[in-house]
């Protein structure tokens, strides 16, 4: 088991979260854009409701690298002195991120490039799942490096 992220495992992680994150940023747009054509309007271009679908693509596949990388090379394990039930919390955080991350873009593409309107209400509903996680993982990253001081962000800083 390595003791560290990989270079690609690192950057992979960064990327996607930045992705993500602008995702969360313009997501008003492309719902506008969505409600528009409910609607039966024809929207006018929007180049954040494009950069929001070409987005949602990429971290797919971004997520499927990362998730190869992982079963390949493995990840670090977690701190020996962070206690069992933050181990399960963390491991369960992560599994929920990953099957976010992959349902997100599949639900979003099939209901926008195959008009698949109930996908577009799990899509909504996965996106505010997302939006927790995000924050839960961020919180726990945090308490782990300052609370129980186990240099855990250390993992994501340097390649190992």
């Amino acid at each position: 088991m390595p003791s560290h992220y990989s270079r690609a495992q690192i950057l992979l992680h960064w990327g996607i979260f930045l992705a993500i994150v602008v995702q969360f940023l313009f997501h008003e747009t492309i719902s506008g854009v969505w409600r528009q054509m409910q609607q039966g309007a024809e929207p006018a271009f929007s180049p954040l409701a494009a950069l929001h679908v070409f987005l949602g693509l990429a971290i797919l596949l971004l997520v499927v690298w990362r998730l190869a990388l992982r079963l390949t090379r493995g990840a670090p394990a977690l701190p020996e002195k962070e206690p069992a039930p933050l181990k399960l919390a963390a491991h369960g955080t992560h599994m929920l991120l990953y099957v976010l991350m992959l349902a997100l873009p599949v639900t979003g593409a099939l209901a926008w490039f195959g008009g698949v309107t109930d996908l577009a209400e799990v899509h909504e509903l996965l996106f505010q799942a997302m939006f927790v996680l995000v924050i839960l993982h961020l919180l726990g990253a945090l308490y782990q490096q300052f609370v129980l001081k186990t240099d855990i962000l250390s993992r994501m800083k340097r390649a190992g």
